[in-house]
């Protein structure tokens, strides 16, 4: 049985708890939830695809599926063409990929070359400042936060609704971070400014997308406790794990009971836990699998920002991956310019090295196998996996 919340805290944040396996990232025993995108084929038949196209997939072709990247304009042929090439198994959009909502859906059909085997179609949709479709007027984190938690339900679903409608998969817009700090930069995109207030609130966020796109917490494990713009610098806290688990810990924790599927992970030291970025760092990961029962997809903030901080340890993108793939993302997000090499950054080398480091012995094998058929299975519209045995 999954531990909830007051389970969580009591037993301290070592405890390793049960998962119910489920398209959510975890469940409680006898719930049920419709798949944000139904196939057209039994689940026994879905599965047997995901199995089959893992094993005829090439090491590179696995390593690839993990990649949610992103090139501007709205040209469908362009952008068709660009994924051909790159294969990742995301993309997300972002403003210089939307023409207005009405013309989005051409956009977002072209992007998987097979439908179906549909691309994770990604965007940052919370609302007020952080919106990628200007016609979402719905409420948003600066005033939810101040309202009863229907409210944010009420809002998430109406935005998830215009998404799917849209064709975008996955909503990376429910900001699960806490803090009272109006000096804080995520201050205004936070929906509480306590513990106990964020966490009712991203609990009926992710109500609200339920059945309609793929929820998101972000930025685990909490940017609130860890002052700083994570954009150009690595925001670092020296609170504990103990501590943490009272406080920043709660709204991920309501989250992923309410059924979200996808956490996103910020580059955010708790220098108490881990030297390193929660990106890079197995520590981290463990925690969200072991501690907090989560078995859906994690994702790591856009990994350039790891480059934009200037730190010298973080300027080689080959080794910011690898480190990522290592310390068990599912996925990692890169955010593109045209011409990919102007970021210091071509997606064919990104997979060349991964696979470098997994033939080397550096990265388990069953690491990126267990990644790319986590991803095969979402989307084929069907529950996540644990992670395979190492």
């Amino acid at each position: 049985m999954q531990l909830g919340r007051r389970g969580f805290l009591a037993v301290g944040a070592s405890m390793a708890a049960g998962a119910v396996l489920g398209l959510s990232g975890c469940t409680e025993p006898g719930s049920s939830r419709p798949s944000s995108r139904p196939t057209s084929t039994t689940p026994a038949v879905a599965d047997q695809r995901a199995a089959a196209e893992l094993a005829a997939m090439t090491l590179e072709q696995r390593i690839a599926s993990m990649l949610m990247l992103h090139a501007p304009g709205t040209d469908p042929g362009t952008l068709r063409a660009f994924v051909e090439r790159y294969q990742p198994g995301g993309f997300i959009i972002m403003g210089d990929n939307v023409p207005g909502l009405a013309g989005l859906p051409v956009v977002t059909s072209a992007l998987s070359p097979d439908p179906t085997m549909p691309l994770l179609i990604g965007i940052d949709q919370e609302g007020g400042d952080v919106r990628r479709i200007d016609e979402d007027v719905f409420a948003a984190a600066d005033t939810l936060k101040s309202q009863p938690p229907a409210a944010s339900e009420e809002a998430f679903r109406q935005r998830a609704v215009m998404l799917a409608g849209a064709g975008c998969t996955v909503n990376f817009g429910i900001v699960a971070d806490e803090t009272a700090d109006p000096s804080s930069f995520i201050y205004d995109r936070a929906l509480g400014t306590t513990p106990d207030a964020s966490a009712e609130r991203v609990a009926a966020a992710v109500r609200g997308e339920r059945g309609a796109v793929l929820s998101t917490l972000k930025h685990f494990p909490g940017h609130g406790q860890a002052p700083g713009d994570s954009h150009s610098t690595v925001p670092t806290t020296a609170i504990g794990a103990a501590d943490w688990a009272a406080t920043d810990a709660l709204p991920f924790i309501a989250g992923i009971e309410a059924g979200a599927e996808v956490v996103m992970f910020g580059h955010l030291v708790y220098s108490a836990v881990d030297a390193a970025p929660a990106t890079l760092s197995a520590a981290w990961h463990e925690r969200l699998r072991n501690d907090l029962g989560f078995t859906g997809v994690t994702i790591t903030d856009d990994m350039l920002m790891l480059q934009h901080t200037g730190l010298p340890e973080y300027q080689n993108p080959s080794e910011n991956a690898i480190r990522a793939v290592a310390a068990g993302s599912t996925m990692l997000l890169y955010v593109l310019g045209a011409d990919p090499s102007s970021t210091g950054v071509d997606p064919a080398v990104l997979v060349a090295d991964i696979a470098a480091a997994v033939r080397s012995g550096r990265i388990p094998e069953s690491t990126v196998a267990d990644a790319a058929h986590r991803l095969l299975r979402v989307r084929l519209g069907l529950p996540s996996l644990r992670p395979m045995s190492r």
